[in-house]
């Protein structure tokens, strides 16, 4: 028999706040953490504008010495570990500590890093390139020096599947748990790409969102006038772990990660598969693994991205997953605030959803003020609604044709 998995701790680093508390209650008034980028000068770029995390010093978090060694993105990560292990009262000693696995995804990894090092390169030769360039670069970073840093000695690494890669760390943390391979896992994910190639190149394929003069409408997901997404950053982790280690340890579980969803569309680098198809298999393989009927999710958090296809054709997945049921269910897409932090979004978004699920609340999307004819679902537009949250989706697709999607329940006893 298959453990049963719980979360016991949340934390968050976002566009929207520095903890969890802060974000969920922006989300919940429909504030918008986009604005100008003013981490670089972006004058010239097609886009100038970004989600940003604002006032986050990394030298509160991990000490003045190890952040000049740690890229932002894994800065990000440590934050957000930090404060999901106080939540959940975990302590880490000698004893549990080869039972204790980190698991934190990114999907572009120390791109300000190697960026501002080839700067260095170019400029002054390559003796002097940084020592830690390559440790500061590496996508699996995060994880490691989250390890480092708490003496985790469990399995440790970094799932990279663009988009996906926070959800697919937090299912296959999931599977670790359900087989014994560990008793705790800190799973999530972290990105930093906002720089100056970052922009570019997202600019180039034509994916970034011009609604410059118009920052924080420029996110819209399932809207007519949507024109792609916002480029955001940050991170999210959760403490998950087996219900006996909670019960043992006297922990008090938020609530229960039950399913699991993986697929490839197998299409096209970009686009997703049409009508998504692959999309859809990747919800009812969650759905199955959860024990649970289309009709018992009472809200889909969707990867709704603000790009014509995903949108439309992450609707119509629901729609083939769900059938008629899929006009009932309240969908929302917090990229509308938070802007997509790429291969950290399905980490924020479990965060969310497992929050929706606490508070028995759901945030809204705003800026959808034109709904797309061929996006026809409740996608809670612009106000956030109280209702009791039993079970939730989450759904991320990744560059690459990689579909997660993830189901969390309410706890029961």
């Amino acid at each position: 028999m298959k453990n049963r998995v719980v979360v016991t701790g949340i934390g968050i680093v976002s566009p929207l706040g520095l903890d969890r508390k802060s974000t969920w209650k922006a989300l919940m008034a429909g504030e918008s953490g986009i604005d100008r980028i003013s981490s670089f000068d972006a004058e010239g770029y097609d886009t100038t504008i970004a989600a940003e995390v604002k006032g986050f010093e990394p030298e509160a978090y991990v000490g003045k010495k190890q952040a000049r060694r740690m890229d932002r993105f894994v800065q990000l990560a440590a934050a957000a570990t930090l404060e999901a292990v106080e939540h959940s009262a975990l302590k880490i000693v000698p004893e549990n500590s080869t039972r204790i696995s980190v698991m934190i995804a990114s999907g572009i990894g120390g791109i300000i890093t190697l960026s501002s090092q080839i700067g260095v390169l170019n400029e002054r030769g390559p003796s002097r390139v940084s020592p830690f360039l390559v440790p500061m670069m590496l996508p699996d970073m995060a994880s490691g020096q989250v390890s480092i840093m708490l003496g985790a000695k469990g399995p440790n690494y970094s799932t990279v599947s663009a988009c996906s890669s926070g959800a697919d760390s937090i299912g296959q943390a999931l599977v670790a748990l359900q087989q014994g391979d560990a008793d705790v896992v800190l799973a999530g994910g972290a990105e930093a790409a906002i720089c100056p190639i970052g922009v570019a190149g997202f600019n180039s394929c034509m994916a970034l969102s011009t609604r410059n003069d118009d920052p924080q409408a420029a996110s819209r997901p399932f809207d007519i006038d949507r024109d792609g997404f916002v480029l955001g950053e940050g991170a999210a982790v959760l403490v998950l772990e087996t219900i006996d280690n909670a019960v043992n340890r006297g922990a008090k579980p938020i609530a229960e990660l039950v399913g699991y969803g993986s697929t490839a569309d197998a299409n096209h680098i970009t686009q997703p598969a049409p009508e998504g198809e692959g999309a859809s298999r990747a919800m009812r393989i969650a759905l199955k693994k959860a024990g649970l009927h289309p009709e018992e999710i009472d809200y889909v958090n969707a990867h709704g991205t603000s790009t014509p296809l995903n949108d439309k054709y992450e609707t119509m997945a629901m729609k083939g997953v769900f059938g008629e049921e899929a006009y009932k269910i309240p969908v929302s897409s917090t990229k509308s605030m938070t802007g997509h932090l790429l291969g950290a979004s399905g980490a924020l978004e479990s965060a969310i959803s497992v929050m929706a699920i606490f508070k028995s609340a759901i945030p809204p999307t705003i800026n959808l003020d034109n709904a797309d004819p061929e996006c026809d679902l409740d996608y809670t537009p612009n106000v956030a609604r109280k209702v009791v949250v039993k079970a939730a989706m989450t759904n991320s697709f990744g560059f690459g044709g990689h579909n997660a999607s993830l189901v969390y329940q309410a706890f029961e006893e």
